[in-house]
């Protein structure tokens, strides 16, 4: 279907009307104006082209352009063409937009989860001095010269049906089958092609499983602290959530979970305190999902990341029962806003998910797909981690020994993960330090949206390091430690 050009979706005109064309394209043209479609920043469709599109004379067009000039709607710039004119839109800038008549939406929407808070950081975190924040990446880390060859290789005739064809509900099983060789193999994960699904993410791996097992009367029992964007998820399908305590051996497993229908961890390195759950509470965990009939989310978001000791393999790796539906993903590794993640779990539950996607977004990009797979195929998967571990690894030595200076009690230092989960005493503010010290170009993440049980604590903040300059952990730390002495 041929689209139609701007002035004909903008502009309506009556030719039965008494109203003189030319004086109903100039009402059009001052609407389309005060509604934002045209503005000091943009030429007007010239008076050939509006003749054209609307099918009237170039006269008809001109005596429209002059009315709106000589009533100072638009000015003229010579040799070029119109524009809005600014004093025009300064006005439209200080004067309030109409709103529309008020639908009710708060009936119309689903499930309220506004009491629970939500992850923050400014949108232009990047522009501080000192980020310490999670989630995000230095930009320049990115393998962006491996990963450019896997993008044009992806487009090559050999494989540009796989990138640029509509995949339907299917994956790219070139990707599916470099996952099973060179990434669940390396968490003890065996896993047959029907077991895996592939995703925007883990977040949506989650999103996915929770509409496909949970709904209103259901259970979930999550870690406290734990990931507040769970919490969301679950409580969007309308389930009730009880927290599991956390020490420093990861989730504390009660004797009794035959109330909840799933147990959402994060084992390898717990959210937010990047404690690793013990194999004994894996094993007792285990247990109770097969006595009191429930499944697990095991999140394993940034396995890839411990620089003491070895890394613990995943649960999905330990059990045979089905009950663990495994989310990894590629966001802590390569770039969040890559989006590309997966869900490992029994073949019944797959093929549902499968399902459940097509009708969201049909299936990730192509493109993405067979350049991932081509990415790992090729080695520099393997070569990125190794890289990226090495200098994240220096990150968390160069964290912890700044931590250890500068922040003011004991801290426990993780053997692994991307941030450091900092305990103040009872009476600490975590949440007024961190708005104090963004004006210091520190940004930190307060801890209390990770908490749900009431009254909840605002002693607990989060320092990430995957996004913070190697040369800026110390004085930036050091600042920090400013900031709290001002609060004690």
């Amino acid at each position: 279907m041929t689209k139609k050009p701007v002035s004909q979706v903008l502009i309506a005109l009556d030719p039965g009307s008494t109203e003189p064309l030319y004086k109903q394209l100039s009402k059009a043209l001052v609407g389309a104006i005060e509604q934002g479609h045209f503005n000091t920043a943009e030429l007007l469709p010239s008076s050939r082209t509006l003749a054209n599109d609307l099918g009237l004379s170039r006269n008809t067009v001109n005596l429209a352009l002059q009315m709106l000039l000589s009533d100072g709607y638009i000015t003229s710039i010579p040799r070029v063409g119109h524009t809005v004119n600014p004093d025009f839109q300064a006005h439209l800038n200080d004067q309030p937009r109409p709103r529309s008549e008020s639908l009710g939406w708060e009936r119309r929407l689903a499930t309220d989860t506004s009491d629970f808070g939500h992850i923050w950081k400014p949108a232009n975190w990047s522009t501080y001095p000192y980020p310490f924040i999670a989630g995000q990446v230095e930009t320049d880390m990115f393998p962006s010269k491996s990963w450019g060859r896997a993008m044009r290789s992806a487009l090559i005739p050999e494989h540009a049906g796989a990138s640029l064809h509509d995949l339907v509900d299917r994956d790219d099983p070139l990707l599916i089958e470099m996952l099973r060789r060179h990434v669940l193999r390396g968490r003890g994960i065996t896993a047959k092609p029907e077991e895996i699904l592939i995703t925007l993410g883990s977040q949506h791996g989650l999103g996915l499983v929770a509409a496909a097992l949970l709904g209103s009367g259901s259970m979930v029992a999550i870690e406290e602290p734990g990931y507040p964007d769970a919490r969301h998820m679950v409580r969007s399908r309308g389930a009730a959530i009880r927290a599991l305590p956390v020490d420093d051996q990861g989730a504390v497993i009660p004797s009794d979970l035959s109330d909840v229908d799933m147990v959402f961890v994060t084992p390898s390195h717990q959210y937010p305190t990047n404690a690793t759950l013990s194999i004994g509470r894996r094993q007792a965990l285990l247990s109770q999902a097969s006595r009191d009939d429930f499944v697990i989310i095991e999140d394993d978001y940034d396995s890839e990341f411990r620089y003491l000791g070895q890394s613990t393999p995943a649960m999905k790796s330990i059990e045979n029962s089905g009950r663990v539906i495994y989310l990894g993903s590629f966001s802590k590794f390569l770039a969040p806003g890559l989006r590309l993640g997966f869900v490992v779990a029994e073949p019944p539950l797959i093929e549902h998910l499968r399902d459940l996607r097509r009708y969201q977004l049909r299936h990730p990009p192509g493109l993405l797909q067979r350049a991932l797979a081509l990415f790992i195929e090729s080695g520099d998967y393997n070569r990125s981690v190794r890289r990226i571990r090495k200098i994240y690894k220096e990150k968390w030595a160069a964290m912890s020994a700044a931590v250890e200076t500068h922040i003011p009690w004991p801290v426990p230092i993780p053997t692994g993960g991307l941030s450091i989960w900092v305990t103040g005493p009872p009476d600490f503010d975590a949440t007024t330090m961190a708005e104090l010290a963004i004006d210091q170009g520190v940004v930190v993440e307060a801890g209390e949206p990770c908490f749900v049980t009431q009254p909840i604590p605002r002693n607990h903040f989060k320092l990430g390091y995957a996004s913070t300059p190697l040369p800026a952990i110390e004085p930036g730390l050091a600042m920090l430690a400013r900031v709290i002495d001002r609060l004690n």
